[in-house]
């Protein structure tokens, strides 16, 4: 099939490469413009437009996906289908009709579990035990349309970060199945309309720390959030951010934010038991563990 791939983060990677590595045939790549990026805020491309443009592949950097010189290209280049892996903005109903067989999204939950942009976030923030994939076709309301395949395993110990990279390869091969679903005619499964989630974009307030709260909750918060936004909160009236901890089971931790060290291990007492933290970043400073930023700090510490 003839096949244009939008796609922006490097979570859309192993898929544009299995796609073009596959018997099909990839005409073009869209994904989002060129944005400002590192300290300089610099334009720079996306993940998906740097490894197309190293392909050979066309790319197309509309501002929106509806803008008229777009919907023509995409009108000439007259796909078969169109896979999608985080593009990243909504797709008009005129542009959802150009592909002969439509548009086919990875999706990094089992829907409709999680319908929204930070899936692997939200799963793992509210404790989710199981998390996977979804292969479904796109339709106007939002990741609403049949399912063609699905995959679950496990909630791993692992940051959203790391999960959604493992999700990405795996969900790879998923897509390309999906594919050669939609070409033989088979016909996908609708969802249930019951057990809608949804998984709006995690936002810097969303990810700040209420040491009050029960250990596996904020724990759940800090892992869901590493690395982006980054689960934080104050420390001598400067933000603070932690990015891996461990619940520690304790019947007494002592009040909320409240710093105990020991020479291998840094911990803080929540509402509930404590908590070890192994990865964090202090202001002003690069990332470490733990226990390196509390060496020698002065008993009696809190954070807030």
């Amino acid at each position: 099939m003839r096949l244009v791939f939008a796609g922006t983060p490097e979570a859309a990677l192993p898929s544009l490469e299995a796609l073009v590595a596959s018997r099909h045939e990839v005409v073009a790549v869209l994904t989002r413009p060129d944005a400002p990026a590192g300290r300089g805020r610099k334009l720079t491309p996306s993940p998906v437009a740097a490894r197309a443009e190293e392909l050979g592949l066309p790319v197309l950097k509309p501002d929106k996906p509806g803008d008229e010189d777009f919907v023509a290209e995409l009108t000439r280049l007259a796909p078969d289908a169109c896979p999608v892996v985080a593009y990243g903005a909504m797709l008009p109903p005129r542009v959802l009709e150009i592909p002969r067989l439509g548009w086919l999204n990875l999706h990094f939950s089992v829907l409709p579990r999680w319908r929204g942009a930070a899936p692997v976030q939200h799963a793992i923030m509210a404790g989710d035990q199981e998390i996977g994939t979804s292969c479904f076709s796109i339709v106007s309301k939002l990741d609403a349309g049949d399912v063609f395949r699905t995959s679950s395993m496990p909630t791993p110990d692992a940051t959203a970060g790391e999960l959604l990279a493992s999700l990405a390869e795996s969900g790879a091969l998923q897509l390309l199945e999906s594919l050669d679903a939609l070409e033989a005619g088979e016909t996908p499964t609708p969802q249930p309309d019951d057990g809608i989630t949804l998984a709006p974009k995690v936002t810097v307030e969303d990810a700040r720390i209420d040491w009050s709260a029960s250990a596996p909750h904020i724990r759940n918060l800090v892992m869901g959030c590493s690395p982006d936004p980054g689960a934080w909160c104050e420390f001598e009236d400067e933000r603070f951010k932690v990015y891996r901890a461990r619940v520690v089971e304790d019947p007494e931790p002592g009040a909320p934010g409240r710093l105990r060290t020991t020479k291998r291990q840094v911990f803080v007492a929540t509402g509930q038991s404590e908590l070890e933290l192994l990865e964090v970043q202090a202001a002003g400073k690069r990332r470490m563990q733990g226990i390196d930023w509390a060496r020698n700090l002065p008993a009696g510490k809190v954070l807030a």
